[in-house]
């Protein structure tokens, strides 16, 4: 009997040519999927646009309705029940290098990743950019502050400048991170 030493590289590698992998049916305006230890993660756009927000500057007030200018949006949605990540991009993302920027809004973190609060989001990626807006968003100071050039320290002073504007200022975009390392969220 023989033995040879192989790597564990070359082992996983003669597996994985073994593994029958499809993305399926991907959302309209996908830009990337993702199959990774942690699940699939699937990034869609949203081009800019006017969107309708319902905010709830105090818990027992009823909800404000805003509209808002937007830039483009990108939604990292990852494994089923796990939060989606959103970031502001100044145009369609084309390469790893493109830069991404804090999405001007409140409930997402400083990390980017949204907080769902008591909100089901679906686990149809393409659902997702919609029912984020659908939400309501609660005017918290941990997530008001570093989103916004002119308003570095509450967004909501941003949101009622904008209330009823066609176009969001992308000179007022904070940048996070490069799209290579969005792609990358979630890996261990």
């Amino acid at each position: 009997m023989r033995t040879k030493l192989v790597s564990a590289t070359d082992v996983a590698h003669a597996l994985a040519r073994r593994l029958d992998l499809s993305s399926g049916l991907l959302p309209p305006e996908t830009l990337w999927w993702a199959s990774t230890a942690e699940g699939e993660r699937v990034a869609v756009w949203r081009e800019p646009r006017v969107w309708t927000v319902r905010l709830r500057e105090r818990y027992d007030a009823p909800a404000r309705k805003l509209r808002l200018p937007m830039p483009g949006l990108v939604f990292v949605c990852r494994a089923r029940g796990q939060a989606p990540y959103v970031f502001a991009a100044k145009e369609r993302p084309k390469s790893a290098d493109d830069a991404l920027y804090h999405c001007p809004a409140y409930n997402v973190f400083p990390s980017c990743k949204i907080c769902t609060g008591s909100h089901a989001f679906p686990s149809d990626p393409a659902r997702v950019p919609e029912e984020f807006f659908r939400s309501y968003f609660s005017a918290t100071g941990d997530m008001a502050r570093g989103k916004s050039r002119r308003h570095p320290e509450d967004v909501g002073a941003l949101w009622a400048e904008l209330h009823g504007a066609d176009a969001y200022p992308l000179d007022d975009l904070i940048p996070v991170m490069r799209v290579g390392a969005a792609m990358r969220l979630g890996d261990r």
